[in-house]
C-alpha cells in the first residue's frame, strides 16, 4: 500500500505504516476519526519524536498484555488506565501493531469524557509520568456541559 518512499517519511517523521493504514481504515469503515485529527495526533506525535526523543525510533514495543484492560476503571471512568497507556505508547512509538491510539474504544470513550483525542494526547504529553494531572483533566472535560 505504501511505496518504499512513503514508509520512509512515515518513519521520518515518527508515524508507522499500520498506524495510518488503521487511521485511514476506520474512516473508511466508521465515518472517524476525521482527517483533521488525525493531523493533529501525528503532528503531536512527530514534535514529540523529534524533540523529545531527538529523531530516534525506540527500539521496544509493548506487548498486548502489558496494557490495562479495557475494564479496568479509574476514579469511575472505564478505560481510562487503558487511554492513558496507550498515549504514552503512542507518544514513544511503542505501540503494538495490532493496536491502535484512537480505535473505536478510544473514540467512545472519549465522546463520552468529551475530550478529542488530539487534546487528550497533549494532556498526556504535558503530565509525563503525573496520572493526576490526566486524571483532574479528565474531570474537568466530562462535566463540562
Amino acid at each position: 500500500m505504501f511505496s518504499t518512499e512513503d514508509a520512509a517519511f512515515l518513519a521520518s517523521i515518527g508515524c508507522s505504516t499500520q498506524e495510518l493504514f488503521d487511521f485511514v481504515d476506520d474512516f473508511l469503515v466508521y465515518g472517524e476519526p476525521d482527517i483533521e485529527s488525525v493531523l493533529a495526533i501525528q503532528t503531536i506525535r512527530r514534535d514529540f519524536f523529534l524533540n523529545q526523543l531527538q529523531g530516534k525510533a525506540s527500539s521496544q514495543v509493548a506487548s498486548m498484555d502489558s496494557l490495562p484492560p479495557k475494564t479496568a476503571s479509574v476514579e469511575g471512568f472505564p478505560w481510562l488506565p487503558r487511554a492513558i497507556a496507550k498515549a504514552r505508547l503512542k507518544l514513544r512509538g511503542e505501540m503494538p501493531p495490532d493496536l491502535m491510539y484512537g480505535c473505536g474504544g478510544d473514540r467512545a470513550f472519549f465522546s463520552k469524557v468529551k475530550m478529542p483525542l488530539p487534546r487528550f494526547l497533549e494532556v498526556v504529553r504535558d503530565a509525563g509520568d503525573n496520572n493526576r494531572i490526566i486524571i483532574d483533566a479528565i474531570k474537568a472535560s466530562a462535566e463540562k456541559r
